[in-house]
């Protein structure tokens, strides 16, 4: 039986990587340009703007970037005054992020943008395929949780 051997146009991971970095990069550039935002930094405050404050290491479970990359976003928004540190009651080495009302008027302003690039980006799809398109990422997420 032949080897099988490595084809990167058909490696899923790999397809992956060049998809969210293709996109990715389609939407930092905008985000830098608009809004002086880079990705992890965008990140951050999206997380922060759907919902009730949070600590930076539940901020790395939420967004998937590491501690580093975390801290440093955090520290970047923080001295743009577009989110604030809040000692956490029950643990003082922690502390909740949340939103300043400037982080929220900043957010506000940027959702309508992150939702035409969206609608740009999706218009190359149906609605079905986008349907499929989620199931399948969940499934691979998932899988990959998972993995042992």
């Amino acid at each position: 039986m032949a080897a099988k051997t490595l084809n990167l146009d058909n490696f899923l991971p790999y397809r992956l990587s060049i998809a969210s970095n293709a996109l990715s990069g389609r939407i930092a550039t905008e985000y830098q340009n608009r809004f002086g935002l880079k990705i992890p930094e965008w990140r951050l405050m999206a997380v922060l703007g759907e919902g009730r404050p949070m600590t930076q290491r539940e901020l790395v479970e939420a967004t998937r970037m590491d501690k580093v990359t975390v801290n440093r976003a955090a520290k970047v928004l923080a001295d743009r005054d577009l989110i604030a540190r809040q000692a956490h009651q029950d643990d003082g080495r922690s502390h909740h992020l949340e939103l300043t009302q400037t982080g929220r008027s900043l957010y506000d302003a940027i959702v309508p943008a992150a939702l035409a690039s969206e609608e740009r980006l999706e218009a190359q799809i149906s609605d079905a395929e986008r349907a499929t398109l989620m199931t399948i990422l969940a499934k691979l997420i998932a899988a990959a949780e998972d993995y042992d």
